[in-house]
């Protein structure tokens, strides 16, 4: 199989090294606007590369979208239009009306298309979708969930993520559908910026809360920080009237109890999302290639991304309004 990824930067490198070590795939095809990077990396996996991505549509059995979200849809739109299947990290789009155009182009063309929400991959995420469905938590009463981020990202990023909505806490959108099985109905945000001003220049924040009901009568509270000392912590629980359950609470967790007793967490403290889901970004791209060789369904999939960004967008209006937002809004 012959690979083309788009995109050399942090996460496209990723997706290579993993690519790079799967006997499926015979070659990797590098494209990047930023042409020596391209050349540094198909170098490193001893790859080929292209200058121009466009390249790589009439040669490649596959596409690997890991380029600047603002190119995610067009990419879209092309790879629909050569018949390729294809890899493609979140979000699709910055705003709902490319997104749209990108998912009714992939829907229309048939092809398989595989988006990167890779905490589906994630053993402690995929167990709790599966107890659930099986019934083993009774009715879900309660869904608490976090992402932490280690460090907060530098000034430019902060002006073109998007905000902290669909840039970080979409992650956590997408995750509480797969593993609740029930579509988000309504939401209520609210944030701050409150010991990181600098978010504020940006229209952005840097601490955000969300409260959202579920169609199956389910409750969830979300929560996102963008800087934590002590690491990268990301988790859930989920309480059910038959059983709860945690998921990323390990011996290593970075967060320090007062507890008397305890001696937590323990070196080596999860640092980074490298670090917390390494074995979820791994999984995600060997599935994406076993899909590809066997024809098989997308486990994630563009309508899977447009929900989770409608969510966001939600979020974003809450936010701005002060009230609570129904997703029909959106449709």
């Amino acid at each position: 199989m012959r690979i083309g990824l788009i995109g050399a930067g942090r996460i496209g490198t990723l997706h290579a090294e993993v690519l790079n070590r799967l006997e499926t795939v015979e070659e990797i095809v590098v494209a990047d606007t930023d042409t020596d990077r391209a050349i540094a990396l198909s170098s490193k996996l001893n790859a080929s590369h292209v200058e121009d991505p466009a390249e790589l549509f009439s040669t490649v059995d596959a596409i690997v979208i890991a380029s600047s979200t603002e190119t995610h849809a067009p990419y879209l739109i092309d790879t629909a239009a050569a018949g390729l299947p294809t890899f493609c990290e979140k979000p699709i789009s910055k705003d709902l009306g490319s997104m749209d155009s990108a998912a009714t182009a992939v829907n229309a063309s048939g092809i398989m298309v595989q988006m990167g929400f890779m905490r589906r991959f994630d053993v402690g995420y995929r167990t709790a979708h599966e107890l659930i469905a099986q019934g083993a938590l009774g009715d879900v009463m309660l869904v608490q969930a976090q992402t932490h981020d280690f460090e907060p990202p530098p000034a430019e990023y902060i002006a073109v993520s998007g905000g902290i909505f669909p840039d970080m806490l979409i992650h956590e959108f997408d995750i509480l559908r797969f593993v609740t099985g029930q579509e988000v109905l309504e939401v209520t945000a609210t944030g701050s910026t409150h010991g990181l001003p600098v978010f504020g220049e940006f229209e952005d924040i840097s601490t955000a809360v969300v409260t959202a009901k579920l169609d199956g009568g389910t409750l969830a509270v979300i929560t996102g920080v963008r800087t934590d000392p002590h690491g990268y912590d990301v988790r859930m629980e989920v309480f059910g009237t038959a059983d709860s359950v945690a998921i990323g609470l390990d011996p290593h967790t970075p967060i320090r109890t007062l507890d008397a007793g305890l001696d937590l967490p323990r070196d080596p403290v999860t640092v980074g999302w490298l670090e917390r889901f390494g074995a979820a970004y791994t999984a995600e791209m060997e599935a994406f290639v076993n899909t590809v060789a066997n024809n098989g369904p997308s486990p994630c999939t563009v309508d899977d991304a447009c929900a989770a960004q409608v969510v966001a967008e939600a979020c974003r209006r809450s936010r701005e309004t002060n009230r609570p937002v129904l997703i029909e809004e959106f449709s």
